[in-house]
Order: C-alpha cells, then structure tokens, then sequence
C-alpha cells in the first residue's frame, strides 16, 4: 500500500546525534503488534458502519438516485430513513401519514414479507394491508450483508485480515497484523534486532514531524497535548490503519453502490464510537492522545456495555449521565457502588481501556422465528402454514451459519404457543446422524405442534415462535466404510486426496433396511450372510456363492456393523496359506462353469471369475484390502508400548502354561540329555 505522504529517509539506529529522542514504543510492543495482541499499545482497529443500511438497499435494488428520500416501511411504521429524507426532519419515530406530509416525494417501500402459504419471500404492494397473513422477512438485507463481508475480505490481505461482523449493517476489523506489516516495509530499518538483542528497548522516533491525515474527522487532543509535538509509532500505526479503511469504503463503494462510515482507534470501543462520529460516509479517527478529549463529551450511557440497566444504576448512584462528571469518581468509590467487578470495569472503559478482542467468527447461540396474530388463528391448518414459513425463514440462515457444509448445527428445536394468557413449549432434540434440510425440520415442527394441541384448548392462538439452539460444530473429516467401497481409480484419488473430474463424488447414505440384491458387486459380494454360515468365510466358496446363487432378500447391516465383519473376514482371508487351497474347491462345479470362469483370472491370487465384471469387482477388493492393510499398519505403530507390553507378557504367560502340550502338527520335540 502507497503511503499517504512521500518517503522520507529515516535516520540511522545508531547515529551520533546522542541528544536524539526516543520513542515511548519498544521493540517488544513493536513485535505484538504482528501478533494483534489486545494489550499492545499500538493496536489499530476499526468499525465500519453502513449508513441507513436497510434505506441504502432498497435504494440499490430500486436504483434510485441518492437524493431521493426513501423510507423502509413495516406495516404503519418505519424502520429506516436515509439522509436525503431525514433533511426534511424525518425519523423513525414519524408515521407514514407525517412522513408524506412533510417531504410529498418520499418512497415508502415495505419491507418483504413471507405470505401465508407461499415457501419464499417476496415484495408486496398491499403487504401493509395485510399483518394477518404476512410476515416481516429481513433475509434481503441478511444477503446484502454476506455481500458486503466479502467485498471487505477481498480488500484485505488473506493471511492477515480479521474482522468480526458485529450486526447485518456493521462489522469490526483488527489491523495491527496489517498495520505492522506495512511499517515494516516503510521504515525497513525497524526489521533489524532490537539493539544489544534487548527487546525492551525503546523504537527510534519516526522520521517524519507531520502527517498527512487526508479527508479524515481528526479528534482534536487531550488538553495537555498539541499538534507541534512529534508523532510517535502509535500516531503512524493509526494513519496508516485509516488509509486501510478509506481503501475499504471505496471498494464498498465501487463495487456495491453502498457507503458507510468508519472509525479508527486503539480498541473496539473506541473504533465504534468514532464511526458513529461523523456520518454518512466519513471515517473519524480517535488517536492515542485525544482519547479523554473524545470521551469527556459523551454521555455513559452511548458506550457499549453502559446503557440499560447498569447505566440507570450508575447515573442514579452518581447523579449523572455525562463521562467528564463520573471521571472524577475513584476506582474504591465505583467498586463500593457497583461491585468489585463491575466497578473495576466501569473504572477502565470509561477512560477509553477495552481489551475485547475482535473474533473473527462470532457464535449464533439461538435462531428464532415467530408471529403474533391479529386477528387470532382458529385451525391446526392455518398454523401448520405458518410452521411452512418460520422453517423455511431459519433454515435460510442456517445456511448461512454453515450447516449445509456441517460447520455448525443446532441440537434442539423449540415451539412456543400462547393462547389468551397461557403459554405452553414443546421441546425435542434434532436428529443426529444426518444433515439437517427443510422437510426434515417441518416434520419436527409438526410433530410439536401435535404435541401442543393434544393437551387440548389451544384456539385461538395469538402467538406462535419456532425456535432452534444448542448450536454445536460439526464433525468433519471422517471417512466411514463407503469409501472403500469403489473402483480402484475413485480409491486412489480419495488416498491421494484429489478427485479426477470424470469420477462424479461420493455420497454416503444409509441403505433401506432390507433390498433384493440381484447382482452383488463390490467387496460386499464376498460377505454374504449365507454364504459365510455355510462356507466359514472361505474366499473360493464366497466367490462361487455369488456365482451361484440366486438373487437373496437379505437385511442390510449398519456401518459400524458392516465395517466389523469385513475387518473379520479380511483377516480369516489372511489365513490362507497358499493359492491352490483356493483353487481345489473349484472342482464340484461344472464343466461349462469351469471353462467360462477360468477365461477370467486374478493375476494376484489366482481365482477365476465368470466375467469381467466380475473380475474388475474382486481387483477393487484387493485395492480395498491393501489400503485397510496399510491403515492397521500405521495405526498399530502409534499404538503406546504398554499395550505391547502388556500382550507380551500375556504371551509368555500362556508359553509357560504350553511347554508340556504336544507339538504342533510339522514339528518335533528336542531331545536334551
């Protein structure tokens, strides 16, 4: 990235100007900047924040011009207005009658609904007419947003980026592995070792005595500070943060048609603060040294983790609202007030300290969908249509939260019905063992709903809430039995990790309890059930069984079941000692049978097979079997030494107990003496 001002050489580390100053900054504090660590003092994070974002999507599908003011309407109300409306002194607290009447030319677009009976949202023109039979859809603007995420993930680099979407409309970014990267690069001089190979010496001051901040809402500085003093390290790291962010709104901009607003500091909550500072599509930055500045005009009650409750309880205690005032209070004097902990906290972020950390993926604990209706609906009918829609409207984000590619999955579903002042909540646990799809979570909301009205008098129902929770991550990487089961060259791409484009991929799916198996392929063709009673697993009988045989109504194992008995099967094959054994029990069959089996051979073990069908089926057999042979080879290396050690001594112990036994068949007994 182009720095915002020419380069200037920087002086050397070790000149003989020993009068020159130094940095507040070690070369320790320099180091975790790389690493993004949140107590590092030169951290740089932002907040983008996307201005009127509901407006400003209805503006980009409708294409409308920017100064055309625009409102998104909810049934009688409004629930964003953009900047060229609120000119005209409007908010989100006006109806729809004073919004028309103040600026004639608003468009007053509703948001999408879900209409009963439909399977997908869309825009409506008589959705306000209609609350008894539509419901609000935000998915529109939920897309928008994966949109946005992903123009921010492009403008940064891959191996250094870390953002965290707070909301739809707003998302945080820490830069510092960034940010030190690029000083690096400008200032090369700060690659070397720390000198004497101390860590905790101080940076040398940076070569330059001015910034150039460009367009940005610069916070002025604490009382005790001014603009002739020398930038340090802290004050480059945010410049060159804030020229990451401005190329971040441009591409935004450029490439989705949205603007916002972003806020640059030391830390998160500084970071959303100044976003909100200068709106729309403006960045403000909150340097190091203007942090008290910045606070002291702010009411508590704007800062994250401050409104609510606490921030009565607080403003009640102290008898006011405002930052400046409640600075003046003592660490002991909060701590008495509101508790070790909380004063302790308060104490902190009220003077602009927050270690929070920007997580790149934050946990949906619960996804809710619901409806109040007006007027009341009276039939198992009618709500079966709305479980339709509040399924359809959370699997939507389910998708989004990665649950088609098992990242994360909820384990229980929850239904909430109210009728006149009664509540009642049915509870049941997501299948496990399968992907979760839309039919599969109706069934479930039926059943519950079921559940409900069998304990009788639940019309008229004026609420229904379908909700899902306990999310967990999925399991992913395991390979079960079905990926032995294939032709050699699909085996080879799945060992080596790659998939030939010719070879479709491989799904696992549970088989029907019981099928008519008319022709057995594959290396389950050498396990049949009445084949390994009546032969005793031995491989020529099983080739000859499947030969033979006619078509069998068998039961289909489970997995784990399946995978036992081909262990057991593989090894009993493993006895055989030699290839004619095999070969021998060929002879009770016929003639033409003979002649057409011995036409295609295993060049491996020897055995016919009748066709070449046939034949390619038992090579992919013996593929299959190397490659469990191998992985019971390396899994018996890593096996620890006790269990070696415990079967050796097992294996003495029975050598003791047989010393006196008869020798085995093709050995004889020693003379000694």
């Amino acid at each position: 990235m182009s720095s915002s001002q020419p380069f200037q050489a920087s002086s050397p580390l070790f000149g003989d100007d020993t009068r020159r100053k130094k940095s507040r900054f070690t070369y320790k504090q320099l180091a975790q900047l790389a690493l993004s660590s949140v107590s590092c003092p030169l951290r740089v994070v932002a907040h983008v924040d996307l201005d009127a974002f509901y407006a400003q999507c209805e503006m980009v599908r409708l294409g409308v011009a920017e100064d055309q003011p625009l409102a998104v309407q909810q049934w009688q109300s409004l629930i964003a207005v953009n900047y060229a409306a609120r000119k005209f002194g409007l908010n989100r607290h006006v109806t729809i009658t004073e919004a028309k009447k103040n600026c004639p030319t608003i468009i007053c677009q509703h948001v999408a609904t879900w209409k009963e009976g439909d399977e997908k949202w869309a825009y409506h023109d008589d959705a306000y007419k209609n609350i008894a039979t539509h419901k609000v859809s935000l998915d529109p603007y939920r897309l928008e947003s994966r949109r946005i995420l992903a123009c921010i993930k492009e403008s940064l680099p891959v191996n250094l980026q870390k953002i965290e979407r707070a909301s739809v409309d707003e998302f945080f970014m820490d830069l510092s592995a960034q940010v030190h990267s690029i000083i690096l690069d400008r200032y090369p001089e700060l690659s070397g070792p720390a000198p004497y190979d101390d860590p905790t010496e101080q940076l040398p001051l940076p070569p330059t005595t001015a910034l150039d901040w460009q367009a940005d809402a610069l916070v002025d500085l604490d009382t005790e500070e001014t603009e002739d003093d020398d930038p340090d390290w802290d004050d480059v790291a945010i410049l060159i943060g804030s020229e990451i962010i401005r190329q971040v709104r441009a591409a935004v901009r450029e490439k989705l048609k949205y603007t916002c607003s972003g806020g640059i500091a030391q830390n998160k909550m500084l970071a959303k603060l100044g976003s909100a500072h200068k709106k729309p599509n403006q960045q403000t930055v909150v340097r190091n040294r203007a942090v008290q500045q910045f606070l002291s005009d702010f009411k508590f009650t704007k800062i994250r983790g401050l409104g609510g409750k606490l921030g009565e309880q607080i403003a009640s205690s102290f008898n006011t609202d405002s930052v400046k005032d409640l600075l003046v209070v003592s660490a002991e004097h909060l701590k008495q007030k509101l508790g070790d902990d909380t004063g302790r906290w308060v104490y902190q972020t009220i003077r602009g300290n927050d270690s929070s950390e920007v997580n790149s993926r934050t946990q949906i604990k619960s996804m809710l969908s619901a409806k109040s209706f007006r007027p009341s609906i009276n039939t198992q009918e009618q709500a079966i249509r709305w479980l339709r829609i509040f399924v359809s409207d959370i699997y939507s984000r389910l998708v989004e939260e990665g649950v088609l590619e098992n990242k994360r999955r909820p384990k229980t579903m929850n239904l909430h019905h109210r009728q006149g002042g009664q509540t009642r909540s049915r509870q049941a646990p997501i299948p496990l063992g399968k992907k979760i799809d839309e039919a599969g979570l109706f069934e479930l909301a039926k059943t519950l709903l079921g559940q409900i009205i069998l304990d009788g008098r639940v019309w008229p129902c004026a609420n229904l809430s379908l909700s899902v929770g306990g999310f967990e991550d999925g399991i992913a990487g395991n390979m079960g039995i079905g990926a032995f089961l294939v032709k050699a060259e699909e085996a080879k791409a799945l060992s080596t990790g790659e998939r030939p484009s010719d070879i479709p991929e491989i799904r696992q799916s549970r088989p029907e309890k019981r099928r008519r198996i008319e022709q057995s392929m594959g290396i389950g063709r050498f396990f049949k059930t009445g084949s390994i009673e009546e032969y005793d697993g031995e491989f020529g009988a099983q080739c000859l069984s499947g030969i033979d045989t006619s078509p069998a109504e068998i039961d289909t194992p489970t997995a784990g079941d399946e995978e036992r008995t081909i262990s057991s099967k593989l090894s009993r094959q493993n006895k055989a000692s030699n290839t004619q054994e095999h070969v021998a029990e060929l002879g009770n069959i016929s003639a033409l049978t003979q002649r057409h089996i011995t036409d295609f051979i295993c060049d491996r073990c020897k055995i016919g097979l009748k066709s070449a069908d046939d034949l390619l089926s038992h090579q992919d057999w013996h593929f299959a079997k190397d490659l469990m042979d191998e992985e019971r080879a390396q899994s018996s290396v890593s096996r620890p030494n006790a269990s070696s050690q415990k079967m050796s001594t097992g294996g003495s112990s029975k050598k003791k107990a047989g010393r006196a036994s008869k020798p085995e068949k093709g050995q004889s007994k020693l003379a000694f003496g």
